[in-house]
Formats: structure tokens, sequence, C-alpha cells
């Protein structure tokens, strides 16, 4: 394996020993709520790694995922636009290949790039299975020199696939694929090369199968609340394993780690799960779109803080870009996202672009303090919060506030116009040029059927369903 790593990073652009540009490195949970760390005081988990990276860096209180769910909001990280532009409207849906994405970007200024775990862009809907080397959204045709992944969430004892080529692990699937990952690391920090690595994890989603020594500290709970504590116990550990080894190799200093989930926590560990705030997985309400994010950059975070600053997971890629040295050029096309570099260093930013929302007919507007919400957009049917002083969104100030309102709801109008243009390819030089894949189950499809007889037999296929 080390051997294919170092074919990868050798057939890469050549660079001077001692390049000095930051590492990158973007850590992503499935499924785990706001409140679901031990910094934010939940009432049964403890994540001393997490913890440990809001004590020593940047701890953003008010992040937004790009979208409720959870391949839209991949999507949004990789591209800095909402979904809808992407194609991506559905969980499952393929991503454009006209779209450009941070790992391209970083991939042809010389970074060694890799992709670790979950992916869920190609398409296919159903339980994660390793994705093959014909496919044509693969991370690969993404920017990333080498992948270790699956199509959608996986567990323990995963089977995953290096770069097309089908790999049984034994253990914890998030241990997993952080040991991976630190291989790459090893051999890229030994080329000289800077490196972007996407860690995207199978944890805590359904459906939750922890270790029996995960489980323990939770033992007074049900059986399902076990299990999901217990994955993000192991998600917490191996993180912890991450910041150790790049630590003792000397580069965390001029590292940038950065972590966050991909959407809501889900209600059947309700109301710890979000920290009490309106909605779930699935909902715009704060519940459903506001996650944790930790920021851990020694070299330029030198000051620990708590931070209310504003920020969504489309702010990812043009700040990276910034983060790179990369000389800043206007978009070609709409950018949904925004450069907050000065908000990682700074603690009087203030944020100078709204955050839209756009998923399957609902849609929000965040130009804090207000937050426009809506459950049918297409209805014009709106509701208007003050984050500030109602963060539980508890008061629809839409009657009381029309001023604001109607500023809000015109300024929305624009933008969704604006990726109702995207969506039409408009975007793209000589429009779209191919017509967006419907997602569908992996196992109803021809591309994976010399593999079904294998599959079949292990455990976490044979009950195969359709669910995200």
């Amino acid at each position: 394996m080390r051997i294919l790593i170092a074919i990868f990073l050798l057939t890469g652009q050549c660079l001077p020993a001692q390049d000095r540009r930051p590492n990158i490195i973007l850590l992503m949970s499935d499924d785990q709520g706001w409140g679901e760390t031990g910094y934010r005081n939940h009432p049964n988990l403890r994540t001393p790694q997490l913890d440990a990276m809001a004590a020593n860096g940047l701890r953003l209180d008010h992040f937004y995922a790009g979208s409720p769910l959870c391949s839209p909001t991949r999507a949004s990280v990789l591209t800095g636009r909402n979904n809808d532009r992407t194609g991506v409207l559905v969980v499952g849906q393929a991503m454009r290949l006209q779209e450009k994405t941070i790992a391209q970007t970083l991939q042809q200024a010389g970074y060694a790039t890799a992709h670790f775990g979950k992916w869920h862009l190609s398409g296919y809907k159903g339980p994660g299975v390793p994705i093959l080397a014909g496919d044509p959204r693969h991370p690969g045709h993404f920017g990333f020199d080498y992948w270790l992944a699956t199509t959608n969430f996986f567990d323990r004892n995963p089977i995953l696939s290096r770069n097309g080529q089908f790999v049984d692990f034994s253990g914890g699937p998030s241990e997993t694929i952080v040991r991976e990952a630190l291989r790459f690391i090893d051999s890229a920090r030994r080329t000289g090369r800077p490196f972007f690595l996407t860690i995207w994890f199978g944890s805590p989603h359904q459906p939750w199968v922890a270790s029996e020594d995960d489980r323990k500290a939770f033992a007074g709970l049900d059986s399902l609340s076990q299990h999901h504590y217990g994955e993000l116990v192991e998600l917490d550990r191996s993180i912890g394993d991450l910041r150790r080894q790049i630590h003792r190799w000397g580069i965390a200093d001029n590292t940038l780690l950065w972590f966050n989930s991909d959407n809501g926590g889900v209600k059947p560990f309700a109301p710890a799960v979000n920290g009490g705030l309106r909605g779930f997985k699935g909902d715009v309400y704060e519940g459903g779109i506001r996650v944790p994010c930790l920021v851990e950059w020694p070299a330029r975070i030198k000051k620990p803080r708590v931070s209310d600053f504003p920020a969504v997971t489309m702010d990812i890629f043009p700040t990276l870009a910034h983060v790179a040295g990369l000389p800043p050029t206007a978009p070609d096309y709409p950018m949904d996202g925004t450069d907050i570099l000065y908000a990682l260093t700074s603690d009087t930013a203030m944020r100078r672009k709204p955050i839209p929302f756009r998923y399957q007919g609902k849609a929000a507007w965040v130009d804090f303090p207000y937050k426009l919400v809506s459950r049918n957009y297409r209805s014009g049917r709106f509701e208007l919060y003050n984050l500030q002083s109602d963060p539980l969104e508890t008061t629809d100030l839409f009657s009381r506030e029309p001023a604001i309102a109607q500023r809000l709801v015109e300024a929305f109008q624009q933008w969704s116009l604006s990726v109702d243009r995207s969506h039409s390819g408009h975007d793209y030089p000589g429009g779209l040029r191919q017509a967006d894949p419907p997602a569908r189950s992996w196992f109803e499809s021809g591309e994976y059927a010399p593999w079904m007889e294998m599959l079949r037999k292990r455990p976490e296929y044979r009950q195969l369903s359709s669910q995200e």
C-alpha cells in the first residue's frame, strides 16, 4: 500500500523540499448533532479530543452545514456552492463533473490530495459499498490523487475501495480511515509536498454498530443510544490518534485541522442531540443545519477562543484557497460561500455575506441576527426569527417586522433565481453537457452485478434497503 501511495505522490508536480504552505485536513462526521460534544455539556457523551481541539483552537458555535442532509452538504464543501447549483438536489444524487472543486484547485497548485471514507456523490443510495474503478464520479475525477472510499455510510470491519480495488479491513470504521490517512500523510511529508485530505467518517450514522468497550460508558441507556454514542467515542478517539501523530512528526503547527458535521442530529436521541435547538436532520431550522465546528491551526490561531461568527461549509473552498496562498480571482460562476480567513484569526470580524439554503423546497436565509425560513419557498410563505434574541426560533416575527421581512424575502428570491439559472446549466461554458442522473440504489444497478454474490455474504448487505 505504501508503494501505491508513493506512486501517486511522485507523479505530482515537483516542488521545493521545504514548501511551507500549510497542510490541510478536513474532518467531517456523519449525522452528529450540534449538542453532541463534551464541550457543550452533553448529559451522556464525553469527547475529550474534540474538547481539546476546542481548548487549543477556534470553536465556531454558529457554524452551518450547507444543507440539512448529507450529499448536498458534501457538494457544498467541495464547490463552495449551494447544492442545487451542483446538481445534488437529493441525498445520493451525483455531483456534476463540470463543477470545480477545492481538491482540483489545490491539486493544480501542487498539493498532494487524498480522500478517505464516505463519498456519497456518485449517484448511489443504500449502505456504503466500495467505489468502482470505472465509476465516472469517483473521487479521482474531482481532484483526489489517492482515495480509500465507499459510496455511503460504513461501519465496523468495512470493505473499502483503494483507487478502485476492493480491500477488507478489520476494526472500527473511524480508526480504520484515520490509520490509513496517517500512512498517506507520512508519505506526503517525506516528499516535502503540502497535503490536502478529506476524512469523511461514516459515524454516527445509522445503523449504529459500536464495540463493546465503546458502549460501556452508556450501559444505563437503551441499546440504540449505546451504539450511537459508542460510535462517537471511537470517532473522537481516532481524531486523537491523528492529532497526536502529526504532533510527533512536527507538522501540527503548519497543519490546518478543520472539523464539522454534515447536518443536524437525528430524532431518536432528542433533545440533547441538538443542544435544545429547534428541528433535526432534514429541517432548515437551527437543529437541522447548525453543527459543531472546530478549527485548529497553531501557526495562525494562537489564542484559543469561542466565536459566534456565522459561517457555513460553503465558506471552506474560498477560505482554503486563501490559506494556500492562491491569488484572489473572481469566480467565473456564482459562489455562495465567502473567504472567512479573517474570522479565523480575529475576534472582531463581521460576516460580509448572507448564508443561503435551498433543499427540496425548504429554504433559509441567514442575515445575522435575522433568519428567514420557509418549509416551501415556492408557496411564498416565510417565517422570520431573530437568532440573537431567540436562538430556539420560538417567535415568528414576520408580521411584526414587515420591512426586515420584505428585505430578506426579496434578497432570497433574487438569489434563488440565480440558483435556478445555475441548475439549468448557465454557469458552464457551452451549457450542461449531460443530464443529471437520478439517485439510484447500487444493488439494483448493473454496475455492481459482478460483485453481488460476494457482497451479499457480508453482514452489512444481507438485508439491503434503499435507506439514505
